[in-house]
């Protein structure tokens, strides 16, 4: 007997031994070549970047997954408990497994049951960090021995944290955080018992419990994880049997409102954002100490996956008035010329059977929904005088909407190859039953005392633009609209469209002029040049009124953008000047030494010139644009900051009383490009185009004002910019496959209206600043016909006051510029001794309206009454078309 007992104790030992020795082979060889658990304590998850305007509302968010990273001390117990609950009511004792569970699903797995994972809440960390989603026994024995090795390096709060901002649950969330203001659009800290339980029960299966299309489900399983809570002691029963009667109310069907605000939708300025600022974080990391520095990530990661909060320049008040502004232009535009380009879709027969069908598939439809006031609809009925429609969020009511047939006279059928047809008489000459259109409330009266009038038809214009206005100080970019619509076209022509800027490249070649010599009253011949290019044909530039002018001070070639003038300026400075100032200022990087670029033959972008003009509002200083003013990650440690200016004398106390010399104030870093005398002559030149020359209109603003205008042969292209001081802005407008705007487009007509009226908005809080003139410029009056210096008693309607630097200003009676630039020139045609001394005349672009010249241009004035001056012969090779 004892024996026995001996023998079967050594052969309990033997097996004892070998079971021992086989689980240490199994660990070691499954325990090979893990990954690093260890990682885990550095790791930090892909969560979201958000962008802020000034008064913090979001604008925008990044990502590739949607997190929201909460620290475990952020994380309510209701929430913590609800998910060990549902996933691990053991998490806080065992060591990283659960054998108990491990065993039970084997046995209900060897008894025929369906095979259950059993994982803890550590080991699902392991299977969602380092492992695969496989169903092996292999990878449950790899993610257990990581389990048991992440409890020594982790504490059980870590583990949670990293578990609870890492798991997907549905709705394009993953994290606890995003979830809850996913499903139910409130923070972690306002979530009831009934909806922590509905997101813990998502772990399990998040795309087979969505509250809507599961609904069923979705209410079964939560009501488990209410069970399991009660049963673990985290809610009483009152608590309990409240939240499992509480109804599954989420944003997602409309039954929430949600508390915190909706991020809206992307537009062009945060699409500009995102396309930027990746270039601007590539190499953070190298400029940060190491122990400090944000992430393993660069560019494009850091700004998808670092959690960054970034501060954008955007005003928001000045970006919906870009907006307006050009939408309203574009559209008035569209329904002068373009006509009615039919429905954006139709919907079948069937679509229409009843409301809840149609509302379904014009849901379903591609419309732009960004545009302001405007609603996708369907043509519902056609009447006699009148359609009736169905609108996109608009309750339908006893009598129905209706486009009346007065709302629709514009709406002449748009011909292939331009033309419009006839003006419409009935509803059936626009409309067909199941037509998908776009529609806008129209209401009479101010204020609370208006009244609905009517639903009104509306299209997209084929006709596009940009806006853009800047700070010319600070290079921050306050609005960006790059297009009619970002819902219809994500291109943006602000940025990405590269189109010839015409006239509104004149004054680089003027400030290269003014660098080298020249003064705002240097007198300039106006009169035919011609141009051997070394091709078959001659180039023999042209000005818009077909005409020329004689001996013209250099302020009214500026002024009345006479092109002729340009091109013999350019001529005489040496293409080389003016491609040095074209860079300087970053119209170009590598701009061709051609003539015809003096015209503004090359591409470049609205974003370009319009930090090129801000560069001669400030007074001739680099100054970098910018969409984004400052970058913190996600502990809040300021890693980007476009302003590099020192605050000098901040670390001080400041001083009490009256400014000082003591005050703390920005030192100044930008660069001098181009002489402070200079760029105010220049900009004194730019103030005569909205006094004098091809923007008169916007003298009505009532404030000082300076800009150019610009217009493309075969008005393609049509630009204006301008600025004051403290604001610069530009537009563009044209096709997007260049094709002519047809008669009466200038710069003048259609982007100056554009500009007139953000300024009423964008200047409303603004100081209206006049342009000071620079320390030690000499100022002196000029005859603006002639060139003259007068007397400093002169008065008159052609005295100008221009600025001269030190020693540079004339004598009384003598020409500012010498000698007529151009009046020695060789040239193939007789000069003629009739072209007289201009003075100042009306141009196309004025206020009032003026009959167009034959040839589509700005840059010219409306001809007078004498004889033409003699011209070259034509020999068939234009100037390219660009004033």
């Amino acid at each position: 007997m004892i024996r026995f007992v001996a023998w079967m104790f050594s052969l309990g030992s033997l097996g004892a031994i070998m079971g021992l020795g086989l689980m240490g082979a199994v660990l070691w060889a499954y325990g090979r070549d893990l990954p690093d658990h260890e990682s885990l304590a550095r790791y930090q998850p892909a969560t979201i970047s958000r962008v802020y305007d000034g008064e913090g509302r979001i604008l925008a968010e990044y990502f590739t997954e949607r997190r929201i990273f909460a620290p475990i001390d952020e994380i309510p117990d209701l929430v913590k408990n609800a998910f060990i609950s549902a996933e691990d009511r053991g998490f806080y004792d065992h060591a990283g497994f659960d054998a108990l569970g491990i065993v039970s699903a084997v046995v209900d797995y060897a008894q025929g049951g369906r095979l259950r994972g059993a994982s803890t809440i550590t080991q699902q960390v392991m299977k969602n960090f380092l492992l695969t989603n496989e169903r092996s026994f292999e990878r449950k024995i790899r993610e257990i021995i990581l389990a048991t090795r992440i409890e020594q390096v982790l504490s059980k709060d870590q583990i949670l944290e990293l578990y609870l901002n890492e798991i997907y649950l549905g709705a394009r969330a993953y994290g606890v955080a995003a979830a809850a203001l996913n499903y139910f659009g409130k923070p972690l800290e306002e979530l009831t018992a009934a909806e922590a339980a509905y997101l813990a029960a998502l772990p399990k299966a998040p795309s087979s419990l969505h509250p809507v299309k599961n609904r069923e489900e979705a209410l079964e399983r939560r009501r488990y994880v209410l069970g399991q809570m009660l049963r673990n002691g985290h809610l009483d029963r009152a608590a309990h049997d409240a939240a499992v009667d509480a109804p599954l109310a989420t944003v997602l069907d409309g039954s929430l409102e949600p508390v915190v605000a909706q991020v809206p939708p992307r537009d062009y300025f945060s699409e500009e954002i995102r396309r930027r600022l990746p270039t601007r974080l590539t190499g953070i990391n190298a400029t940060l100490p190491e122990d400090e520095a944000p992430l393993e990530r660069e560019g494009r990661d850091l700004l998808l996956e670092g959690g960054l909060a970034i501060r954008a320049t955007i005003e928001p008040e000045m970006q919906a008035a870009a907006g307006v502004a050009l939408r309203r232009r574009l559209e008035a535009w569209d329904r002068e010329r373009g006509g009615w380009r039919g429905p954006l879709a139709r919907l079948e027969a069937e679509a229409l059977a009843d409301e809840a069908a149609w509302r379904d598939a014009l849901a379903r439809t591609e419309a732009p929904r960004d545009i302001p006031g405007w609603r996708p609809a369907v043509v519902l009925e056609v009447g006699d005088r009148s359609a009736r429609i169905g609108i996109e969020g608009v309750e339908e009511d006893a009598d129905g909407h209706f486009i009346p047939m007065r709302d629709v006279r514009w709406a002449r059928e748009a011909r292939r190859g331009g033309g419009r047809g006839p003006e419409p008489r009935r509803p059936s000459d626009v409309w067909e039953v199941g037509d998908v259109v776009l529609v806008m409330a129209i209401y009479e009266g101010e204020g609370d005392d208006r009244t609905f009038d009517r639903w009104s038809l509306r299209q997209p214009p084929r006709l596009q633009g940009a806006f853009m206005a800047m700070d010319p100080v600070t290079g921050r970019v306050l609005a960006l609209q790059g297009g009619f619509s970002y819902g219809a076209s994500v291109f943006n022509r602000a940025t990405q469209a590269l189109r010839q800027p015409g006239s509104s490249f004149k004054p680089f070649v003027y400030a290269a002029a003014l660098d080298n010599g020249f003064t705002p009253s240097s007198v300039i011949l106006d009169a035919p040049v011609v141009i051997d290019t070394g091709g078959r044909e001659l180039w023999r530039p042209m000005n818009a009124s077909d005409r020329f002018y004689g001996p013209t001070p250099m302020r009214t070639g500026v002024e009345q953008s006479r092109n002729v003038m340009t091109v013999r300026l350019a001529q005489t400075l040496g293409m080389d000047k003016v491609a040095d100032y074209a860079e300087r200022f970053g119209v170009y990087e590598n701009m061709p030494q051609h003539l015809s670029y003096s015209l503004g033959a090359g591409e470049t972008t609205l974003f370009q010139m319009v930090a090129a003009y801000a560069m001669f509002a400030n007074g001739g200083l680099r100054v970098e644009p910018t969409l984004v003013d400052r970058v913190q990650d996600r502990r809040g440690r300021t890693i980007y900051r476009h302003d590099p200016r020192l605050c000098i004398g901040c670390d001080e106390p400041f001083p009490e009383g009256a400014l000082s010399d003591e005050t703390p104030w920005p030192a100044p870093v930008a660069r001098r490009i181009m002489d402070p005398v200079t760029a105010f002559q220049l900009v004194s030149m730019m103030k005569g185009v909205v006094e004098r020359g091809t923007a008169t209109r916007l003298q009505a603003l009532g404030f000082p004002l300076a800009g150019k205008t610009g217009t493309t042969n075969d008005a393609r292209d049509a630009w204006f910019i301008g600025f004051t001081p403290n604001l610069v802005a530009g537009c563009w407008i044209g096709y997007d496959e260049p094709e002519p705007m047809g008669r009466g487009a200038f710069g003048g007509t259609l982007c100056a209206p554009v500009f007139q009226e953000f300024m009423e908005t964008a200047m409303r809080d603004r100081p209206k600043q006049d342009f000071a003139a620079p320390e030690g410029a000499v100022m002196v009056k000029i005859d603006r016909g002639s060139g003259r210096r007068l007397s400093d008693d002169a008065s008159g309607r052609y005295v100008s006051v221009e600025a001269f630097r030190p020693g540079e200003a004339p004598a009384v009676g003598e020409y500012a510029g010498g000698e007529v630039i151009g009046a020695t020139f060789g040239v193939t045609f007789g000069l003629g001794g009739d072209l007289p001394m201009t003075l100042d005349t009306p141009a196309p672009d004025a206020a009032a309206p003026a009959p167009a010249p034959s040839a589509s241009a700005e840059g010219g004035a409306a001809a007078p009454a004498r004889p033409a001056p003699p011209r070259a012969p034509s020999g068939g090779f234009t100037s390219g078309g660009l004033y």
